[in-house]
């Protein structure tokens, strides 16, 4: 419900306010991978406007990300900024973020940022299996376009990266991990 206080706050039709939260929010951009907005990554799941205030809702895409904070409240400002007082951010663990909510816009960003972008995300049923192996993962340099790449970590800078490099170019690059 949109009470009259909120409606004069924000100005306009809840409609409208509602269309401006999500434009405020769409603006928030992730902290380790700044090419990308909350939308981009997937991250960003609602924005909704509940008992006379926004609630925005957002999934992390580890558990532990340490992002996460950050994010939390580099959006409650922009919702302030943009004359939502008392904006809640919720964080929502189920479903689980998948590397396929990437959109296409993301994915462009992330490669012209010279990170590689994820493929399709492994599809599962049941229990994952735990393996110790590096995930093989077909993927090309950012850089150069060669097929002929290796893995030299399967964590990169952050935890959602692994880190490759051409055997062509010999440049090191970043991939997406698949989630």
């Amino acid at each position: 419900m949109v009470t009259a206080a909120l409606q004069t706050r924000m100005s306009g039709t809840p409609a409208e306010a509602l269309d401006r939260a999500r434009v405020a929010a769409a603006r928030v951009r992730d902290p380790e991978m700044p090419m990308l907005t909350l939308v981009d990554l997937g991250v960003l799941r609602d924005v909704a406007i509940e008992d006379g205030r926004v609630v925005t809702t957002i999934t992390p895409t580890y558990s532990g990300c340490p992002a996460m904070a950050t994010m939390r409240d580099d959006l409650q400002r922009e919702l302030q900024d943009a004359g939502f007082e008392g904006a809640e951010v919720r964080v929502s663990l189920t479903p689980a973020w998948t590397s396929d909510w990437i959109t296409e816009e993301g994915r462009a960003a992330l490669k012209g940022a010279g990170i590689s972008p994820p493929g399709q995300a492994p599809k599962h049923q049941g229990p994952v299996a735990l393996t110790l192996m590096p995930t093989k993962r077909a993927l090309t340099c950012t850089l150069c376009g060669s097929a002929d790449v290796k893995l030299s970590s399967e964590f990169g800078p952050t935890a959602c990266k692994a880190m490759y490099q051409c055997l062509d170019c010999l440049e090191p690059f970043q991939h997406v991990k698949e989630i």
